[in-house]
């Protein structure tokens, strides 16, 4: 059974005292095995995450949870086994070390007293990066059954004030799962006879769901980006100073 935070302080106070676990099972009720778990910094730590989990949830470091939110939007999904366990799953391409690396450093970021993990799937193509922490449902609130782009996706309040604060962290994960910076070319004939090439960078974002592509253009806005709709499903932007603001914190995906 769950225990409250009140019996945890209890026994953590008896503990101090020199008590022994059986003395500390009659004074509280809580069970000695469970007291002895709690003398190992393990069980202090599994227990401060579940208390956590029961408050309103904040990332010790907003923007580091604003590249995650971005990620997740794209490439992530939470899967929930108990009401005390749930982790976050983000699904990488190996070609691109330098954003599993990122990704990484920004779960450990945002949950500091939990473990990431990593694995390879589908025969070594994707790398899944793993982090469980019981309140995941709180830090992502966009969780549901089914996929993104089948149900309705909103940032919550507290939300909304840490991406329009972190808005290029936002967007930087956002990028990294769903989209590319690339070079587009082109030849044309002159007037005088002569074929002139052309090349200039462009980036793109695509998601199937509306929701995610309309998180990613609003706050494109508030950073002064330029954006088109190029296609339903992918976002285009190409405007040269707009480009040169998303290479300041961007860039081409490594």
């Amino acid at each position: 059974m769950a225990r409250s935070l009140a019996e945890f302080e209890a026994a953590m106070a008896f503990i101090r005292d020199g008590r022994s676990d059986h003395e500390i099972e009659t004074l509280t009720g809580v069970h000695r095995g469970t007291v002895g778990a709690w003398r190992h910094v393990r069980g202090v730590v599994l227990h401060e995450r579940h208390a956590r989990a029961r408050r309103p949830w904040r990332p010790p470091s907003p923007s580091a949870y604003s590249y995650l939110l971005g990620v997740y939007l794209g490439d992530g999904h939470i899967v929930i086994s108990s009401a005390r366990s749930a982790r976050l799953v983000i699904t990488l391409d190996v070609a691109y070390p330098g954003v599993a690396d990122e990704v990484r450093a920004a779960m450990e970021a945002t949950f500091p007293m939990a473990r990431t993990t990593s694995s390879l799937r589908t025969r070594g193509s994707c790398l899944a990066l793993q982090v469980a922490d019981p309140a995941m449902p709180l830090a992502f609130p966009q969780h549901g059954p089914g996929r993104k782009h089948e149900r309705a996706i909103s940032l919550s309040g507290w939300q909304r004030e840490i991406t329009r604060a972190n808005s290029r962290s936002l967007l930087r994960g956002l990028i990294h799962s769903d989209g590319c910076r690339t070079v587009n070319r082109f030849r044309t004939k002159l007037p005088s006879g002569c074929v002139a090439e052309y090349a200039y960078p462009r980036y793109f974002f695509s998601n199937l769901s509306a929701d995610i592509r309309r998180i990613f253009s609003e706050h494109c806005e508030l950073l002064g980006i330029r954006w088109t709709q190029s296609n339903p499903r992918n976002i285009s932007v190409s405007h040269r100073r707009s480009v040169a603001l998303l290479d300041e914190f961007v860039g081409p995906k490594t």
